[in-house]
This record gives structure tokens, C-alpha cells and sequence, in this order.
């Protein structure tokens, strides 16, 4: 999905330190998030249905079919961010769900969004889930590499492997404090460079094809999730 300009929003966080520290949290998507947000409102969901929560990666996926399972929800918006899903966080624990599966981060590191701040993002999303829904079992995917041909149709994301590894490493030593599992998607699915694996990946170098998703539905079934 292309991205469109809008007005930035501004957002000042404070370091350690005590420095505040303000950056741009631009929403690329405005208009589909509202869209997408006001069909969640309309669409009839049973109670204790499991969630895959993301963005464009979870939105794209068939879960139903990939999962052979027809309740299953999906709440991916495309080109949303950390800061989407905790504005509509509410809409997914409202259904209680016993099991959500949640993959965001790659347009916060897009935006240029620090580490730190993208961890405490994901983390706050466990926490308000923990404390909504508290026989929910969460379930965190590692943020995806791109590869270089995400260089053409989405700039934003090129050459920000270093940045996702470091969101990865610091979500991955944060399950047991946290009392989330984490799923290590991106090991599956990047090649020898460190990469997302062209076998794996649309022309754009950020989206999964078919066989992603069949990697990433394999790995589910195979940790029994």
C-alpha cells in the first residue's frame, strides 16, 4: 500500500537522563486506519476468539484458511504503528480473547522511531492486554528484516535491519519479566546476509508471498501455538 503525506504528530519522550526528546510519529495511513477501525466497530466477533493483531503483514495474511480455523479475528491494519495499536487496544480486549498474536514495529522503525521507545510500546500493549484480559495468552512475533528491494517502494524502511535486530533482541529478553511468549519469525525467514529472503517476499521487499506465510503458519503449528 502506497503512503500518503499528512500532518505529523509530534511526540515528546523523556530519556532517563530527564531529556525530553521530540520526533515525528507520522500516521502513513490516517484515512484507512480510521476506515479499517470503524469496520472492526461493525463486524459481528464472538467472545474468546483469537486475535492476530499487526499491521500490514497480519492484515494481508488469511488466517481463517491459513489456520483452518473460522473464527479466528484478524486486526491488521496496513502501515499502522505501535502507537495505532494502543489508541485501539480496547476493541481487542473487549473480546477477550484466549489467545493474540500481535506483529507491529516496522513502520515505528520506518518513522525512525527509537528502539527503546518501540519496546515500551509493545510492552504497554502486553501489559493493558494482561491487565483487560487476563486469561488471554499473548504471543509477540519478531519484527521482519526487508531486503533491498524495499529500497524502491518503501525508502523509509531500507537499510534498517540493525534497528529491527535491536527491537528484537531487547522483546526477546523481556518474555519472562513480562510473562509473554515470543516467536522468532524473522530467523525463519531471512537468508544468510541477514535479510528478508527473496523466496519469502513480494517484489517489494517488506510483504510476505504465499510461502511466507506458509513458513509463518508452520512455525505456529509447529510451537503448537
Amino acid at each position: 500500500m502506497k503512503r500518503l503525506l499528512i500532518p505529523l504528530i509530534c511526540l515528546i519522550t523523556t530519556t532517563a537522563a530527564g531529556q525530553n526528546i521530540a520526533y515525528d510519529t507520522i500516521r502513513y495511513e490516517k484515512k484507512y486506519y480510521e476506515k479499517r477501525v470503524a469496520l472492526f466497530k461493525l463486524e459481528c466477533v464472538k467472545k474468546h476468539s483469537v486475535i492476530f493483531l499487526g499491521n500490514s503483514l497480519t492484515e494481508f495474511g488469511d488466517w481463517k484458511k491459513l489456520l483452518n480455523d473460522s473464527t479466528v479475528v484478524n486486526r491488521g491494519i496496513a502501515a499502522d504503528n505501535t502507537f495505532g495499536v494502543l489508541d485501539r487496544l480496547d476493541d481487542v480486549i473487549i473480546h477477550q480473547p484466549p489467545k493474540l498474536f500481535i506483529e507491529i514495529g516496522i513502520n515505528d522503525i520506518s518513522q525512525n522511531i527509537p528502539a527503546d521507545v518501540i519496546v515500551k510500546n509493545i510492552l504497554t500493549i502486553v501489559a493493558r492486554v494482561k491487565a483487560g484480559s487476563p486469561g488471554t495468552i499473548i504471543y509477540v512475533n519478531s519484527i521482519l528484516p526487508t531486503n533491498d528491494n524495499v529500497k524502491k517502494e518503501y525508502p523509509d524502511a531500507f537499510n534498517k535491519n540493525t534497528e529491527i535486530d535491536l527491537v528484537n533482541k531487547q522483546l526477546k529478553l523481556s518474555t519472562i519479566e513480562n510473562k509473554f511468549s515470543y516467536i522468532d519469525l524473522s530467523k525463519e525467514l531471512r537468508d544468510k546476509n541477514g535479510d528478508l529472503d527473496i523466496r519469502y517476499a513480494k517484489s517489494d521487499g517488506l510483504h510476505l508471498n504465499k510461502k511466507g506465510y506458509e513458513i509463518w503458519t508452520k512455525l505456529l503449528k509447529a510451537q503448537k501455538h
